[in-house]
């Protein structure tokens, strides 16, 4: 299960809500000092909402040996450090589904369905100013970035929520609020398929 939406949308929470074992997607991050990192344009900030922030390739090969063998070692990531700090094991033994979460989630649903792995995918959507808030509150208290560089960000995002789940649905999500996601998940674990969106 892939599980996407811009961030401070909810999704640590509904994972967690879910009782699904979960592979957290942020630990995938490049650290601070990679030449390929991506700029937020006219600023000399790093955009970390940038799928170019991300490690594709080592988060899809992360998903596809818990899928094979239960169990997969993935980076510690300290965003308010920039940097992998460790490494740790993450195991789901005999459970047949589990939960990738973050931002980048869409990025890879086309590829984890070529691959035979995926079971659904969501995009949880909360509207930008409850999203906005709730990101800041977050953000703020967990000490990630400087406050000024989170306001920035914060502005940003909230101003180009719209455009963001318009590209994870395009990319394969299904836009959806924290109840529906639940029930779609809930649904999953027990092997029943989810209904299909209504059509006009």
């Amino acid at each position: 299960m892939l599980l996407c939406g811009p961030s401070g949308s909810g999704k640590s929470l509904v994972a967690a809500r879910s009782g699904l074992p979960v592979l957290r997607l942020d630990d995938f991050y490049k650290e601070g000092e990679d030449p390929t990192l991506p700029l937020v344009a006219g600023s000399s900030d790093i955009d970390w909402d940038h799928p170019d922030s991300w490690d594709t390739d080592v988060a899809v090969a992360a998903i596809a040996e818990l899928c094979r063998t239960g169990r997969t070692n993935v980076p510690v990531y300290d965003i308010s450090r920039s940097a992998r700090t460790g490494e740790e094991t993450v195991d789901i033994g005999r459970t047949p589904l589990f939960i990738a979460e973050g931002i980048f989630a869409a990025e890879i649903v086309e590829r984890c369905r070529e691959l035979g792995l995926l079971a659904d995918a969501l995009c949880l959507n909360r509207g930008p100013v409850r999203t906005f808030r709730r990101r800041f509150l977050r953000d703020l208290k967990e000490g990630r970035k400087s406050v000024p560089f989170l306001l920035r960000r914060g502005w940003r995002l909230m101003r180009q929520e719209r455009s963001i789940i318009a590209r994870q649905t395009a990319l394969g999500a299904h836009a959806c609020n924290r109840d529906e996601a639940l029930g779609r998940l809930a649904a999953a674990a027990v092997g029943r398929r989810p209904a299909a969106a209504p059509t006009n």
